[in-house]
């Protein structure tokens, strides 16, 4: 079965500066940590795909306007409390395999080397309507 883990950064609950404000040494085994959980994932047959994410000063709100023409808006925006910050689309074999792997990318490195243990959210990748639909 396929999950998608959603890393979720919210600024409140939180007890670490945003990674603007980290060293450069820090961003670098924050990144190297995702880096080898990708790595992992692949050598274990897991990894469908992961990507990081731009912050919400870059996102767009989109909806169909009249029409169906696009109405762009910017957002979220900067009072924002959480955004999404990456994702991962995963291929395991059960539930719990998820959600193990979800408290193990929770514990990312960050400011001093701690554990952000930012919340991942966890959700079944839904399988394709039948031909009939």
């Amino acid at each position: 079965m396929k999950y998608m883990l959603l890393m979720q950064f919210s600024a409140s609950g939180t007890d670490f500066p945003g990674i603007d404000t980290w060293t450069q040494d820090e961003v670098r085994a924050h990144v190297a940590f995702m880096r080898e959980v990708n790595e992992k994932l692949a050598a274990d047959g897991e990894w469908v795909d992961a990507q990081g994410l731009g912050g919400p000063q870059q996102a767009r709100i989109v909806r169909a306007g009249e029409g169906g023409a696009p109405v762009v808006t910017e957002g979220p925006f900067a009072e924002t409390k959480e955004f999404l910050a990456g994702y991962w689309v995963v291929d395991l074999d059960s539930p719990q395999r998820a959600v193990e792997l979800a408290a193990h990318i929770s514990t990312a490195p960050g400011p001093g080397g701690r554990p952000l243990n930012m919340p991942i959210e966890v959700h079944p990748v839904m399988s394709a309507p039948s031909q009939e639909l």
